[in-house]
C-alpha cells in the first residue's frame, strides 16, 4: 500500500505538533500547514528533527482565507501526493465577554475556527470520495460542548465544529470517508501553561482527574481516528477532558 499522506492545519502549535508527531510516528506522509505570520517553520522542522522526525512538507497560509486554502492543498499534493487525512486543527481564541466584544474579535474566530473547515474540507473531500478512502479529524472543544463565559465567539466556533462534523458524515458515510471530531479540555500546551499560575491551579482543581490532558493524548486519539481500525466510527464526538465535562 502506498503511503498515506495527512494534512495537519495550526501544525507548529501544542496540539498541532502533536498531531504531527504522532502521524509521522505512525509511517504517514506529513503536510505541516501553518500561517508564515505567527509560526516559525525553521524553528519547528529543528525541533521535529531534534525529536528523530523529519521529511515534513511544509505549506504556508491562512486557513481563514479560501484562495490560501487552495494554494496550500495544490502544494501538499504536488509534493507528498492526494490527502487521504485531513485535521482541521488550526484555532485561535480573542476572549471577552459579550457585552465589550467587538465585531471583528467574533469575526476572526468565527473565521479561523469555522469557516476554515469549509475552505480546507471542500479542497479534499470529493476527491476523498472519488478514490473511496478518507479520514477526515476535525478538531472541536469541551467548550463547544458545554459553552464558556467569555468565549460566545469560540464556543460557537466549536459547537459548530461539531454540526459540521455530524452533517459531512453522513453525506460521505457510502464513500469510504469518515468525519469524526474531537473535543479536547484544557491541554498542556505552552500556550495553556503561560496562564498566570493562580487561575491555572483553579482550572486543574475543577478537573475530575486533577491534571491536564497531554498533547501526545490527542495524538494518539488523532492516529486511531486515521487508522483503519477507526473505519465504522463516523460522526461522532470523541470528548477528551479528564471529566470536565459529560456529554
Amino acid at each position: 500500500m502506498t503511503q498515506r499522506v495527512a494534512l495537519v492545519t495550526g501544525a507548529m502549535g501544542g496540539l498541532g505538533t502533536a498531531i504531527c508527531q504522532a502521524f509521522a510516528k505512525d509511517g504517514y506522509k506529513v503536510v505541516a500547514a501553518y500561517h508564515p505570520q505567527f509560526d516559525n517553520k525553521e524553528e519547528w522542522l529543528k525541533e521535529m528533527a531534534a525529536a528523530g522526525l523529519k521529511d515534513f512538507v511544509c505549506v504556508a497560509g491562512d486557513v481563514s482565507n479560501i484562495d490560501d486554502c487552495k494554494k496550500m492543498v495544490a502544494d501538499a499534493e504536488a509534493a507528498a501526493g492526494p490527502v487521504d487525512i485531513l485535521v482541521n486543527n488550526a484555532g485561535i481564541t480573542r476572549d471577552r465577554f459579550f457585552a465589550k466584544m467587538e465585531k471583528d474579535q467574533w469575526d476572526a474566530v468565527i473565521s479561523t475556527n469555522l469557516t476554515s473547515l469549509f475552505n480546507m474540507t471542500k479542497q479534499v473531500s470529493a476527491k476523498m470520495a472519488e478514490r473511496g478512502w478518507g479520514r477526515i479529524i476535525n478538531i472541536s472543544s469541551v467548550n463547544g460542548v458545554k459553552g464558556q463565559a467569555g468565549q460566545t465567539n469560540y464556543s460557537a466556533a466549536k459547537a459548530g465544529v461539531i454540526g459540521f462534523t455530524k452533517a459531512l458524515a453522513q453525506e460521505v458515510a457510502t464513500k469510504g470517508v469518515t468525519v469524526n471530531a474531537i473535543a479536547p479540555g484544557y491541554v498542556a500546551t505552552k500556550m495553556v501553561m503561560a496562564i498566570r499560575e493562580d487561575v491555572l491551579k483553579g482550572i486543574v482543581d475543577s478537573i475530575p482527574m486533577k491534571r491536564l490532558a497531554k498533547p501526545d493524548e490527542i495524538g494518539a486519539l488523532c492516529s486511531y481516528l486515521a487508522s483503519e481500525l477507526a473505519g465504522y466510527m463516523t460522526g461522532a464526538t470523541l470528548n477528551i477532558n479528564g471529566g470536565l465535562h459529560f456529554q
